[in-house]
């Protein structure tokens, strides 16, 4: 258990330090990348949203033709 413990703490900290990194020697400004990741978030979370709707109605439509009464 402390050695998982310990590869999640390392997964983090890694994962912390790579984003710092990455935006400290990234090409662009600060205010200019955080706008293309929020962008990029919201375009990202619209697609989830979508993806889920869609997923819903099948899944809501099908349903309903398992539950409509049997022809004999």
């Amino acid at each position: 258990m402390r050695r998982m413990f310990g590869f999640i703490i390392g997964i983090l900290v890694g994962a912390l330090v790579g984003s710092t990194v990455a935006l400290l020697v990234a090409p662009e400004s600060g205010e200019h990348l955080r706008g293309q990741i929020r962008d990029r978030g919201q375009g990202f979370l619209n697609d989830v949203r979508h993806a889920a709707d869609s997923r819903r109605i099948e899944l809501r439509n099908r349903l309903d033709s398992l539950r409509a009464p049997r022809e004999i």
